[in-house]
């Protein structure tokens, strides 16, 4: 191999490494964590983060590739289709966003699954059908809880049982499970992926903790209870969700 080719791949090597170096040091507070030898590049988060700016919060999270780069497989049905997404798990009650007191986990979460579409009151691609739009990213407001039934220690979305009329959110898409479709738009930008969400009351994301997961969840292929149950994690940003992020720090 000629001098001069050596020499260049050298300086592409450095400047890679360079601009990566630069890239974390730019990601202060929220929590930091080291990358993962076999978690897929744009699901390796290193940052994840949740700051107030007046009555607005503000996720991010970075990730060692670039950001909503991967998108899950069409099955051609709903049942046993896959939903990738990027998850902060909080310490917020539901009820701030519409569900019922301490109903479970309220996490915030950006999610792409191209075999259905959960947002049916927006035409997130604008062709004029609200329903063609599950497999571009958008964000959810979900109720997780445990259930054995998705695995040992496994979380899924919380079940709406046939029957019932828990409090829901105005924008509740109608699916029998605790989840919201506000359209708060996902930005992403490189490694980053960042979701601006206005709040009534500040105050109640201020005090909360959190963290920061990547996931696949699959419905269930019978489409019945549990729904929708988180299969397979790609990486929790405290290794063991454990919620130590505080707002603002």
């Amino acid at each position: 191999m000629k001098a001069h080719t050596i020499h260049s791949i050298v300086l592409a090597a450095a400047a890679a490494i360079s601009t990566t170096a630069a890239a974390h040091e730019g990601q202060k507070g929220g929590i930091l964590t080291p990358a993962a030898k076999g978690v897929k590049a744009d699901f390796d988060l290193f940052h994840t983060k949740i700051t107030t700016e007046g009555n607005v919060a503000v996720f991010h999270v970075a990730v060692s590739g670039k950001a909503g780069k991967s998108y899950p497989t069409k099955v051609g049905k709903l049942g046993g289709s896959a939903v990738f997404s990027y998850v902060w798990p909080t310490t917020i009650d539901p009820y701030v966003v519409g569900f019922e007191q301490k109903s479970g986990i309220l996490a915030f979460a950006v999610t792409s699954h191209p075999d259905f579409d959960d947002t049916p009151l927006y035409d997130e691609n604008g062709d004029g059908d609200r329903a063609n739009d599950g497999n571009l990213w958008h964000s959810h407001w979900v109720v997780l809880t445990k259930d054995d039934a998705c695995g040992k220690d496994a979380l899924k979305v919380v079940d709406i049982p046939p029957g019932t009329k828990p409090r829901l959110p105005k924008t509740w898409p109608g699916l029998p499970i605790l989840i919201d479709s506000p359209a708060w738009s996902p930005v992403f930008k490189g490694q980053s992926l960042e979701v601006r969400v206005p709040f009534d009351d500040i105050g109640a994301v201020e005090g909360a903790s959190f963290d920061g997961v990547t996931a696949a969840l699959r419905v269930n292929a019978s489409v019945h209870n549990p729904l929708l149950c988180v299969a397979d994690v790609f990486k929790v940003a405290s290794g063991k969700l454990t919620l130590p992020g505080k707002v603002n720090q």
